[in-house]
């Protein structure tokens, strides 16, 4: 028991790869921990679903790593499922969750001035108008853009190539004049998805002098250390053993390992196939 309090087990989830960023933001906060990521590659993009449909396969992946792999808490790192079906992966685990959204508008809060953010996600993210909700409830004006190539770019590995350099610029520019023309003073810019996170040098670049750019992974990553540490009072004090990494996909885990470790950081060991079912 004392060795469970000390080394709590932590489910990551994701459709796909790119909440890889937010467990490696959770590994440098907690990096004595146990973690346990599963990727529904099978499924993606949720994007394209129902939110019927997204919370069922949200709720079946969150119940692999409670049932199977033991997590105590679990941290939604795609942010369609966080938009979608937080309440239904709440319903359908006994453990803490936590979304990527919340921490993000959080954060945004903490540091915007004017009160106005903007934020920049995909095409599905940007449709719920999650962040633009969670925003609103902290008394923030949010400017939503999506911005499609980005994710694509980033899979492609053009991290630094010119072409993404052009592509972000061109998007943040539409963003910032559209947003002045309906009256905003935005000094805050929210990264949406778990796949900008590996441009944010590129977006602080392009972004107008004076924004702060908001990594909603490193946000999620701080609300989880916090809401962790209370539960498990040593658990952010490497108490214990090193870093323990189970990652699990429902298909194609060359391709997982492959691109997994550009967002991780690190090699992400050999991926175990896992059947959620259809």
């Amino acid at each position: 028991m004392s060795e469970t309090r000390s080394t709590p087990t932590i489910g990551v989830f994701d459709s796909g790869f790119g909440g890889l960023t937010v467990l490696a933001a959770l590994m440098r906060r907690m990096p004595h921990a146990r973690y346990s990521f599963i990727g529904d590659t099978a499924r993606l993009p949720y994007g394209s679903k129902s939110r019927r449909t997204v919370a069922r396969y949200a709720a079946e992946s969150a119940q692999f790593l409670v049932r199977e792999q033991g997590a105590e808490f679990l941290v939604i790192a795609c942010n369609t499922a966080s938009a979608l079906a937080l309440d239904a992966i709440q319903d359908a685990v006994p453990v803490p969750v936590l979304g990527v959204i919340e921490p993000g508008a959080a954060a945004a809060h903490a540091a915007s001035q004017s009160g106005d953010v903007l934020v920049i996600a995909t095409d599905a993210t940007v449709h719920s108008h999650a962040y633009k909700a969670a925003c609103a409830a902290k008394n923030l004006r949010a400017y939503e853009k999506a911005c499609p190539l980005l994710v694509p770019l980033v899979e492609e590995g053009w991290i630094n190539h010119h072409v993404t350099d052009a592509v972000v610029r061109i998007y943040l520019g539409e963003l910032t004049s559209d947003a002045a023309a309906a009256g905003m003073s935005a000094d805050t810019l929210v990264l949406g998805c778990t796949h900008y996170p590996l441009l944010r040098p590129l977006i602080e670049r392009a972004a107008p002098r004076g924004i702060t750019v908001i990594d909603s992974a490193e946000s999620t990553a701080d609300a989880a250390a916090a809401l962790i540490e209370t539960v498990v009072p040593s658990a952010s004090r490497g108490m214990s053993e090193p870093t323990e990494i189970h990652c699990f996909a429902t298909d194609s885990v060359e391709k997982f390992e492959r691109l997994g470790s550009r967002f991780l950081g690190r090699t992400t060991g050999k991926v175990q196939l896992v059947d959620l079912g259809g």
